[in-house]
């Protein structure tokens, strides 16, 4: 039942007086809860610090380093060409997020999240790859407003500015991160779908082919394409064939959104791709897979998704302002991506169970099969 907003407009002139918040940090019931939220509120206004801090430690390549044995200050200083005291105080700086521990006789070893992110490649990736969102976001109103002539993310996804034919070393770039940043959902997703069910996948806009290499070497029995724009797909066929199971997997160029999508596959897969597009792109390019796949036939999505709990700051704050600065796409709900499916002509919409909703969610969609369709026309004679 949905709080009156009445109720709601007291809480916030309760919470937001002085006087209360000077009580609620003095009374033991509530001085937990107060110490929680002053917390909360002093990590988003120094979030930004705090990840500036972690991509000096990725960048700097501390965390290799570390992995192998610990350090002291002073020869992480010469290895990375800062001074003794310029070192200490980012060693500081990443020990209080857990980046890095103390060690016996003052050195320093891995902390809980640096050996979590060291272990995590894609991440790493992700981290470096930030720096070009951070300029972008340097005048977060102006962006809003539409006021940049040009992003560095958006010249980084060029197919977001809708150009369709990519050439040189901008989709290297881009197919490499892509590829090194889906390490973070592969396995979830292999876990949620059973693929062994299907004879042969088409992966829309699957890059080098990391996804499609994956369930291959999952499913034996599987053959798997990709398709991807003129521009990635050579390197996309280099990469394939260079796999032991070559001969079960395919690269074909084309385009999802123009359209047509080559049809012998009866599952498709769209990985971290509807998301990068805007409600119109979208729909063109479910209605093209609809169109290319058999009765019966299966389309699988994957990507972060809004609305799902414990992952709303993912979806809404990151990706939102993410896409934003690409200049294509949004975070959907699982029922904004339902009606879409819909209308496109899918049916048996459900939403998959994921072991980590923060990284990604899933949605599986069927094509009726022809049984479905005949007795459809028996019902309306």
């Amino acid at each position: 039942m949905a709080v009156p907003d009445r109720l709601l407009a007291w809480r916030d002139r309760l919470v937001s007086s002085p006087g209360f918040q000077r009580f609620a940090a003095r009374f033991p019931l509530t001085r937990p809860v107060a110490e929680r939220q002053s917390r909360a509120v002093f990590d988003l206004c120094a979030g930004f610090v705090y990840s500036q801090v972690l991509a000096a430690v990725v960048e700097l390549g501390i965390l290799p380093r570390l992995a192998e044995r610990p350090h002291d200050t002073a020869e992480l200083a010469a290895a990375t060409k800062l001074g003794p005291p310029a070192m200490e105080r980012l060693l500081r700086a990443a020990q209080a997020l857990g980046l890095v521990s103390p060690r016996q006789g003052g050195r320093h070893g891995l902390g809980m999240k640096g050996a979590a992110l060291l272990g995590n490649p894609g991440a790493m990736r992700m981290i470096e790859h930030h720096r070009i969102l951070y300029r972008d976001l340097a005048d977060p109103v102006a962006l809003l407003r539409g006021e940049h002539s040009g992003t560095g993310l958006g010249a980084f996804w060029p197919y977001a500015a809708g150009e369709r034919e990519e050439t040189g070393g901008t989709v290297s770039a881009y197919s490499a991160l892509m590829a090194d940043s889906l390490s973070l959902v592969v396995e979830d997703v292999l876990d949620a779908f059973p693929f062994a069910r299907h004879r042969r996948m088409l992966d829309i806009g699957g890059g080098t082919g990391r996804f499609a290499i994956a369930v291959t070497q999952r499913v034996p029995g599987l053959a798997a394409g990709v398709l991807d724009l003129p521009g990635v797909i050579a390197e996309t066929r280099d990469r394939l064939a260079a796999e032991p199971q070559s001969a079960r997997l395919s690269a074909v160029a084309g385009d999802a959104i123009a359209g047509p999508i080559p049809g012998e596959a009866d599952l498709v897969t769209l990985i971290r791709v509807l998301h990068d597009h805007d409600d119109p792109e979208a729909m063109a390019i479910l209605r093209n897979i609809r169109a290319a796949l058999p009765p019966g036939g299966t389309l699988l999505i994957a990507e972060p998704m809004a609305g799902i709990r414990g992952a709303e700051a993912m979806a809404d704050a990151y990706f939102g302002f993410y896409l934003l600065a690409m200049g294509s796409g949004r975070a959907r709900r699982p029922q904004e991506i339902r009606q879409m499916l819909e209308q496109a002509g899918f049916h048996d919409i459900r939403l998959l169970h994921t072991r980590r909703p923060l990284l990604t969610s899933a949605i599986e969609a069927r094509v009726p099969a022809a049984r479905h369709f005949a007795q459809l026309i028996v019902r309306l004679d």
